[in-house]
């Protein structure tokens, strides 16, 4: 059951649902945000006489078309794929291309909605955009790989730019995908952009820490709300979904600051090693070999390896869903409730559904939702962006003290933001207004455009 809406908001809502039917994401991440709402147009009543919300949520651009290109034996494919320029009032679009057989236009609007609440509470200059295609990389060739790349940035190129539209990766995009995309650019426009693109390699203009950021960002933002309620992380018990990118970067960082992390999955099951993840197989498994999670159990003695299982049936103190939307449900919420997790933060884009989070709330488990606690990824992406508009690069030490201090100001403002307006500790309510109101002031300042 769905929270009710302030009746000035409820119009809004159903236009959306009118205007974006079957985008059942999108919806849910535009609910989301207009159930936190409320006070704000009490206390900011210019925010509604300018229809800021509205236009919040329409996108200013949607942008999709098709990638024909061919496989290794000489098939023709035809892919779809799209950009959504979603809300550039604080500076260039930015967000990450997502390759997955599950992209659709709903999914992409969702995460460019979530995109710009993220952006805006960096503090950095970045506006808020997604893509993706339902192209799956999985059993590719880097050959047939490199010729979708080449095949969709000779349409997306035209639409890019480091004052326009900055692209990163994301779910089935990294750092292979990005070279055959900026290469395909710079072949193109004749122009070396380094900061077209972000999650770039070190050799060409890459960030050292992106690859750990937004895993880092959200084990940070982990930290700093036990910190608030006077805990540690340090002796904590883990759990985190996935053994991407985000999770193992997670993992790391979790186990950096004295937590132990049990176990990890992908999606064809998890493991459980109660001894503690060895997080140097969990990389050779997926980043080197690119094999299923179950190769772990079979190397790791005392591991133990279960097909289709849920993560979340595993005691722990702190949860930290790394993997995709809607994964922790209200019957996994009130499962870690009862065994007694004290803390749960998303590594994820809204893995958590909106029943899961009321759980999480009433029980008064600590929870920092995505656009908050994995921020940390896309403010590292924003930094990447400095270094090659100065020509300079940083050191690792360097870029991870400043996401550091970056998390640190996230939680802060989500703390303070939710106190204000009557909701201590709810860093969902913290997060939406705070994100909200940078957004909404800068679009009010310029006018209606």
């Amino acid at each position: 059951m769905t929270a009710p809406l302030d009746e000035k908001l409820e119009p809004i809502y159903q236009d959306v649902l009118r205007r974006n039917p079957g985008e059942t994401e999108f919806h849910q991440a535009v609910r989301e945000v207009l159930e936190t709402l409320g006070p704000v147009l009490v206390k900011y009543p210019e925010f509604a006489e300018h229809k800021v919300i509205q236009r919040i949520c329409e996108p200013e651009r949607q942008i999709i078309f098709r990638v024909p290109w061919e496989d290794d034996k000489g098939e023709t494919h035809i892919n779809r794929a799209f950009r959504v320029e979603f809300n550039s009032a604080l500076g260039p679009y930015k967000g990450g291309l997502r390759f997955h057989p599950s992209v659709y236009l709903g999914i992409i609007k969702f995460l460019g909605f979530e995109q710009v609440f993220k952006n805006s509470l960096t503090g950095l200059p970045i506006g808020g955009g997604k893509g993706g295609s339902d192209f799956d990389p999985k059993g590719r060739s880097d050959s047939e790989i490199m010729r979708f790349c080449q095949s969709l940035m000779t349409e997306l190129y035209r639409h890019l730019g480091e004052y326009t539209d900055v692209p990163a990766g994301d779910i089935g995009v990294g750092q292979r995908e990005i070279g055959y995309l900026f290469g395909q650019y710079k072949r193109i426009t004749n122009r070396y952009e380094s900061a077209v693109f972000t999650g770039k390699g070190l050799d060409w203009g890459g960030s050292r820490a992106r690859r750990e950021a937004t895993g880092y960002g959200t084990v940070y933002f982990v930290h700093e709300m036990l910190k608030a309620r006077s805990e540690e992380l340090d002796g904590k018990t883990c759990i985190v979904s996935g053994s991407g990118n985000v999770a193992i970067y997670a993992m790391q960082k979790a186990m950096q600051l004295g937590a132990k992390v049990i176990a990890c999955s992908d999606s064809s099951g998890m493991v459980v090693d109660e001894k503690g993840i060895d997080l140097k197989l969990v990389r050779r498994i997926k980043e080197v070999e690119r094999r299923r999670i179950s190769v772990y159990a079979e190397e790791k003695k005392g591991a133990r390896y279960i097909e289709d299982g849920n993560i979340w049936t595993i005691p722990c103190d702190v949860a930290l869903p790394c993997a995709t939307q809607n994964e922790l449900t209200a019957k996994d919420a009130k499962k870690l409730v009862e065994q007694g997790c004290i803390a749960v933060a998303e590594g994820a884009n809204m893995p958590t559904t909106p029943e899961g989070i009321r759980i999480f709330k009433d029980a008064g488990i600590a929870f920092g939702p995505g656009k908050a606690a994995n921020a940390g990824g896309v403010a590292t992406s924003a930094l990447e962006m400095q270094q090659n508009a100065s020509r300079d690069s940083w050191t690792f030490e360097f870029t991870e003290k400043r996401l550091e201090e970056i998390m640190v100001n996230i939680h802060n403002d989500c703390f303070e933001t939710a106190d204000e307006f009557g909701e201590p500790d709810n860093y969902v309510v913290g997060a939406n207004i705070a994100g909200f109101l940078r957004v909404s002031r800068a679009m009010v300042a310029m006018g209606l455009i």
